[in-house]
C-alpha cells in the first residue's frame, strides 16, 4: 500500500508537530509519523516535550512550590493554613492530566490543518520513500513525498557506570513518576534538568545531592549570576557538589551505592533513589539514514547546512536531532521556518537570540553572550545590574532575591547579552529576546517605559544601570 504527499514528517515532538502544521498551512498535502508511546503502551504525539520533560515537569516545579510556600511562607503573608499533608498520588494525576489535553490537543491542531496524523514507526527508504509501520505491527505502507524532514529528537544519555533499572536508577522521564518522596536523592549531573528535578523533590521533602563532573556551576550561564542562584540553591537546601566525578552507581534491593572522586580522594553515598541527567543524545534509532544516504557526525547528530538540508535531496531535519541548543521553542522554530522555507519563503531563525531558561526558585533565564564569552571574544563592552531586592513587586511576592544583569557593546550601547536570576525571569527572558531580535540598545530600553510596580522594572533599572543612569538602586562608580 502506498500513498504520495507532497511532506513528510518523521516524528511529532517540538520540531515536528509545527513543521507539519504549517506545511499543511501552506498548501502542502502533509504527513506525520510519531513512534511515542508513554509507559501505559499508548501513543501519544508532543515528544519528550509534553510527554516525558518540559510540561511534566514543570507540573511538579509548581505544584512543589506551592506546597514549600504553604509550608515556609503562608505564615509571613497572614496565612495560617494549619498543618499541611501531601498527596502525591493527586499532585501526579494533576500532571499527567496536564500532558494528556496537551497531546491531546496536538490531534485537534492535525484535524484542523489536515494533517495525517500516523502514529507508529518511519524510517527512510531513499527515493523520496518513507516505510511506516504501526506499533502493532498490523499496519504497512510506503509514503512517497518530494520532502521528508527528520524531527526524531533526543533521549536521556545513560551512564554505564550506573545502569538504570527503572527502579531505584531512573533516567529523567523516570524522576517524574516517584510514587513515594525519597528520603535522600542523588542526581548525576547539575544542568538544567538535574537542578529543577532536585528542585522538585527537595521542596517535597527529599534530601537531594547533586554529584556534578564539572567545577563550575552553569558554566553557560554569565558566572556573576550563577554563583548567585548556587547561594540560593545552597540555602534552600539543595547539596550542589561540584568537581564530582562518579565512578560507579550500584542498585540494590535497599538502595542505591554511589561511588565518587572528588578533591582527589574516592567516597561513597548512599541513596534511595538515583537521577542520571547528564544531557541528551541524538535519538535516530532505527531511521534508515545510511539506506537513503543522510550522514551523521560523530556524535549520532544529522548533518544539516543552514537551510536544514541533509546530505540527501529531498531530506530535511529540525530540533534536536541536529545538535546545538536542546530547547523545545528552538526546535518549533525551525521546524516552522523549514516549512515556510519550502514554501519558497525566506524565513530565518536567529540564533544569537534563542533564550534560555531553568524553572527554579528563582528561575534563572538568559539570552546573547555572557560577560565571560564577550571578555574571551576581545568585544569592549559595558554593565548594568538590578538587583530584585530594590523592586515592590518582588518584596510584595516576597521574592526579593537574584537580579538582572545587561551586558552592552561599550561604544554603540547595543545589547550582546542578557543574564536573569529571581522570580518569573523566564516571563521577562521575552523582553530580552524581543530587544535582541529588533538590535535594541540600552538607551532603546531606558526610553520604554515600563509599568509600576511591576518586575520588568528591574529590566528597566539594569539598562539604566549600564550608563550608570539608574533611579531606584545606586550606581556604580564609573571606572
Amino acid at each position: 500500500m502506498s500513498e504520495n504527499y507532497d511532506v513528510v514528517v518523521i516524528g511529532g515532538g517540538p520540531a515536528g508537530y509545527p513543521a507539519a502544521i504549517r506545511a499543511a498551512q501552506l498548501g502542502f498535502k502533509t504527513a506525520c509519523i510519531d513512534a511515542w508511546l508513554n509507559k501505559d503502551n499508548t501513543p501519544a504525539f508532543g515528544g519528550t516535550c509534553l510527554n516525558a520533560g518540559c510540561i511534566p515537569s514543570k507540573a511538579l516545579l509548581e505544584s512543589s512550590e506551592l506546597f514549600h510556600r504553604a509550608q515556609h511562607e503562608f505564615e509571613v503573608h497572614g496565612i495560617k493554613a494549619g498543618k499541611i499533608a501531601l498527596d502525591l498520588a493527586a499532585m501526579q494525576k494533576r500532571k499527567d492530566g496536564i500532558c494528556k489535553q496537551l497531546t491531546s490537543g496536538v490531534k485537534t491542531l492535525f484535524t484542523a490543518n489536515k494533517v495525517t496524523g500516523l502514529q507508529g514507526w518511519g524510517k527512510l527508504l531513499g527515493k523520496g520513500q518513507v516505510e511506516f509501520k504501526s506499533h502493532d505491527g498490523k499496519t504497512t505502507q510506503t509514503l512517497t513525498a518530494k520532502h521528508i524532514v527528520i524531527a526524531t529528537g533526543s533521549e536521556p544519555i545513560n551512564l554505564k557506570i550506573a545502569p538504570l533499572d527503572g527502579k531505584n536508577i531512573v533516567d529523567s522521564w523516570g524522576a517524574l513518576d516517584f510514587s513515594e518522596v525519597p528520603k535522600r536523592l542523588g542526581i548525576i549531573g547539575a544542568g538544567v534538568i538535574g537542578v529543577e528535578l532536585g528542585s522538585v523533590w527537595q521542596r517535597l521533602g527529599s534530601q537531594v545531592v547533586i554529584l556534578e563532573a564539572l567545577p563550575t556551576f552553569l558554566p553557560m550561564v554569565d558566572q556573576q549570576i550563577a554563583k548567585d542562584a548556587l547561594r540560593q540553591f545552597t540555602k534552600q537546601g539543595l547539596d550542589i557538589r561540584l568537581g564530582a566525578k562518579v565512578l560507579t552507581g550500584k542498585a540494590s534491593k535497599s538502595g542505591v551505592a554511589v561511588e565518587y572522586e572528588a578533591e582527589g580522594q574516592k567516597k561513597t553515598e548512599e541513596f534511595d533513589k538515583l537521577i542520571v541527567a547528564v544531557g541528551r543524545r541524538p535519538f535516530t534509532q532505527n531511521l534508515g539514514a545510511d539506506a537513503a544516504g543522510v550522514k551523521l557526525d560523530e556524535r549520532g547528530f544529522v548533518k544539516i547546512d543552514k537551510n536544514y538540508k541533509t546530505s540527501a535531496a529531498g531530506i530535511y531535519a529540525v530540533g534536536d536531532v541536529t545538535g546545538g541548543a536542546m530547547l523545545a521553542h528552538k526546535a518549533i522554530e525551525e521546524g516552522v521556518a523549514l516549512a515556510e522555507q519550502l514554501a519558497g519563503q525566506k524565513t530565518e531563525v536567529n540564533y544569537n537570540a534563542v533564550p534560555s531558561i531553568i524553572y527554579t526558585t528563582p528561575e534563572i533565564a538568559w539570552v546573547g553572550k555572557s560577560e565571560e564569552q564577550v571578555k574571551a571574544e576581545g568585544i569592549e563592552y559595558k554593565t548594568g545590574a538590578a538587583p530584585f531586592a530594590a523592586n515592590g513587586r518582588a518584596k510584595a511576592l516576597e521574592q526579593q532575591v537574584g537580579s538582572i544583569k545587561m551586558i552592552a557593546h561599550a561604544k554603540t550601547g547595543r545589547i550582546l547579552g542578557i543574564h536573569m536570576t529571581g522570580p518569573y525571569v523566564s516571563e521577562l527572558a521575552a523582553e530580552a529576546v524581543l530587544a535582541m531580535e529588533y538590535g535594541a540598545t540600552t538607551e532603546d530600553i531606558a526610553l520604554t517605559m515600563h509599568s509600576h510596580p511591576t518586575l520588568s522594572e528591574s529590566f528597566h533599572e539594569a539598562a539604566l544601570a549600564v550608563e550608570g543612569h539608574a533611579i531606584h538602586i545606586v550606581n556604580k562608580p564609573k571606572k
